[in-house]
Order: structure tokens, then sequence, then C-alpha cells
């Protein structure tokens, strides 16, 4: 009876240990380590439960070509996220094989309503198969083959289409590649365009930065709220 009675005893206080460690588990703060990573999932979510209005404010900053202040203005947002829709035939498998996610695309009017750019933006699962997915497109600016042209009948960008891209450019920001490509509003083919001004096209990659920026805008993570896994 002792012998059982000690038993009893032990086990008692181990199951109290144990209840003791489980309730602790629970109940404590999240370390350093999970907060980051609660952080890093958060973001690499936003493509997905962010309101698209978010990613795609109605108006955008940018520096115009003289140095002055100006605002793109968004003409819409499409409601198709699939990847192969929204780049062009020669990118598709490159994108399959970076485990592309999902494409949102919005379009953009410069101050002037001269120039017409849709914005890409391209979800990953990491940082690295992004990096994948960017080293397939063309570099120095071509347009093609890459994101495909945003146009919105009964618009100022209405004649916005392939023929007529004459710029693109890229941003990797973390698990996302922020993609534009831009053209005229009258819809001029490129290839029927005499010498250009580069500079008339460089705001493209403010827009495309300041997207960037505030998709990667870390926040201090709130285990309480649903865009969180802590």
């Amino acid at each position: 009876m002792l012998v059982a009675s000690a038993l009893t005893v032990s086990c008692a206080i181990v199951a109290g240990v144990g209840a003791s460690a489980a309730l602790a588990e629970l109940t404590r703060q999240p370390s350093q380590q999970e907060l980051r990573q609660a952080a890093a999932t958060e973001i690499a979510r936003r493509w997905r439960v962010w309101p698209a209005g978010r990613i795609f404010p109605a108006t955008v900053a940018y520096t115009g070509e003289q140095g002055g202040a100006e605002r793109a203005r968004r003409v819409g947002i499409s409601a198709r996220t699939d990847c192969v829709a929204a780049v062009d035939a020669a990118l598709r498998e490159t994108m399959k094989a970076a485990r592309c996610q999902g494409v949102l695309r919005a379009t953009y009017l410069d101050a002037l309503q001269g120039i017409v750019v849709t914005v890409g933006v391209a979800a990953f699962p990491d940082a690295g198969a992004a990096d994948s997915a960017a080293a397939a497109l063309p570099q120095g600016g071509k347009p093609a083959p890459g994101l495909r042209a945003l146009s919105f009948p009964r618009t100022v960008a209405d004649r916005f289409t392939a023929a007529g891209r004459q710029v693109a450019t890229v941003r990797r920001a973390g698990p996302y590649l922020v993609m534009t490509t831009a053209g005229q509003t009258d819809g001029r083919p490129a290839r029927a365009l005499g010498r250009q001004r580069p500079t008339m096209f460089t705001f493209t990659g403010d827009l495309a930065d300041r997207i960037a920026k505030e998709l990667l805008n870390p926040v201090l993570p709130n285990c309480a709220a649903k865009e969180f896994q802590c």
C-alpha cells in the first residue's frame, strides 16, 4: 500500500508538472523568431487578403518628367488573377516552373493622360521563386515577352494593346514581382514610332516602387488578427 501510494503521488506530481508546462506554452508570449515568421507569412498572404484597392490605390504619386510631383490615376483593376492570362505565351512555362500563385493587374494613366501603364503584382511562394521568374524576363526595358496590356473599353485606356507596349520595368519585392508595361493612349504601335524621349516613361518605375514598398511594409504582428498566423 505504501508503494502504491508513493506511485500515486509521483504520477500526480508528473501530471501536475506536465499540465503546468502545457499551460505555460499555451499562454506564453510569442518569441521574436515566431513574430518574424508571422510577419513574413502575413506579407506573403497580402495579395490574397488585402482589398484590391489597397494594393492598387486610386492614385499613385510619382515624379514627372520635369521633376514635379504628379499623380497617376487608376483606370481599373482586372477581375482575373490566373498567372497564364497575365503574361505573354513565351513566359507561361516560366511562371508555372516558378510556382506562380497569381497575378493581380491594374491600369493607370499619367497626369496628362498621354501614357497608359499596366501594373502587375505576381505572387510566388518565396523570394527565391520570384527571383527565378525575374531572371526569365527581358532586360533593358523591353516589353515583350512580358506583362500583358490591360485595357478597359470606353475609357482613355481602351486602345492599349500588346502592339502598343513600348517599355517595361520589374521590381523584386520579397515573394512578389511588381511589373509594369507602358505605352501611349492613342494606341500607336511601338514599331511605328520614331525617336523617343526615354524620360517620358521613367515615372513607371516610381509606380512599381511605391506599390512594391507598400506590399513589403512591415507591421507589428497582432496574433489576435486573422491576417497573422502566430
